[in-house]
């Protein structure tokens, strides 16, 4: 099955979501592909900060989704010894809202949905990039629920396919990885009663412990380790280990105790930030995480990708309407865009080395 777009979009994250139906908003067509069977698998990178959230509205997708569910934080607070011992009131009224992903990308896909220049195919894995004989990318190969080959001729292919990107390896791509030091377990539980909406942090064995409250009643919980330390920590007794989660925040108590019974009941995120060397070759553009992987401090990543769509979008409408030329605004595209990631990526690494500070006496 062989088929034609303007642009080929590999990835329904919220950035190839939203880069997507701001395509077909414009008449522009596009195939968005999904290696997943659907769309909205959970996400723990759900923080939508001010520059997210000021997108979404720009757009009218911040009202949709906020009518299927959405979460503000009203701060944010430093636990010591199992109490507040530092509080940030926000000055607009909420320190982050947590938007479920399965609800951002149903609102995204549902307006994208409407306009016949956009297309998705979930259940598509790609599994070449083909080019033309003077080397530029003018389509994809990719098998359909596993059996059906299909070919997807495009102007502009654009890989949003996530810190693990099989665009970008496949465009041999070269992506420079940074360690920050520490490893992540995650774990989310119901929230007790009348729990308060905020973002809490404590630190833990020199370690930094995140709480964020999230949507439907639960907290999320993100608790740092030193890198490569989990082998030998889950050869330890978890009872101990835990304990120190429940003297950080004793108001977790019981749902702790129901509901992260071994170390099973934790997943271990591999942290990591990358900046891949080149975003934009011969028509093939890296967009979100696929070129630029944030580590969760200061939630950054999700913001950073709808900035992403948000700006190439305008920057595309420019080669279909104006004719400017392709490569070239790809490439500017990166130059406007890797200066501030970059910049990011040094701020992340300086709030983490300062984490500690925040439990110091002034």
């Amino acid at each position: 099955m062989n088929y034609q777009t303007d642009v080929c979009i590999i990835g329904a994250g919220p950035g190839g979501a939203l880069l997507a139906y701001l395509l077909a908003k414009q008449n522009i067509s596009t195939i968005l592909i999904e290696r997943s069977d659907k769309l909205g698998k959970e996400f723990r990178g759900e923080h939508l900060n001010k520059d997210g959230e000021m997108i979404l509205k720009k757009h009218h997708i911040f009202e949709r989704i906020e009518s299927l569910g959405l979460l503000r934080m009203s701060r944010v607070e430093y636990w010591k010894d199992g109490n507040i011992f530092k509080m940030i009131e926000s000055e607009n009224g909420h320190a982050g809202i947590h938007v479920p992903q399965q609800h951002l990308l149903q609102s995204i896909n549902n307006q994208a949905s409407t306009h016949p220049s956009y297309k998705l195919m979930l259940g598509t894995k790609v599994t070449e990039l083909i080019q033309n004989e003077e080397g530029q990318y003018t389509g994809i190969k990719a098998q359909q629920k596993g059996r059906i080959e299909i070919m997807v001729e495009s102007k502009i292919i654009i890989g949003a396919d996530g810190r693990y990107s099989t665009v970008r390896k496949l465009a041999h791509i070269k992506n420079n990885i940074h360690n920050h030091g520490y490893d992540l377990l995650w774990a989310k539980i119901p929230a007790p009663a009348n729990w308060d909406p905020s973002i809490k942090f404590a630190l833990v064995k020199q370690q930094q412990v995140a709480l964020f409250s999230q949507a439907k009643g639960f907290v999320q919980i993100g608790w740092n380790i030193e890198k490569g330390s989990y082998p030998a920590l889950r050869k330890q007794s978890f009872k101990p280990f835990i304990q120190r989660l429940i003297d950080a925040f004793p108001s977790l108590n019981l749902s702790i105790e129901r509901f992260i019974k071994s170390w099973l009941d934790f997943t271990l995120l591999s942290v990591q930030s990358s900046i891949s060397e080149v975003w934009s070759k011969n028509h093939l553009l890296l967009l979100g995480d696929a070129a630029h992987t944030m580590t969760p401090t200061g939630a950054f990543g999700l913001n950073e990708s709808l900035k992403d769509a948000d700006l190439l979008s305008d920057l595309l409408h420019q080669v279909f309407y104006q004719n400017k030329d392709i490569s070239e605004t790809l490439r500017q595209f990166e130059k406007k865009r890797k200066p501030k990631l970059i910049t990011l990526e040094r701020i992340q690494f300086q709030r983490e080395k300062e984490f500690q500070s925040h439990f110091i006496s002034s």
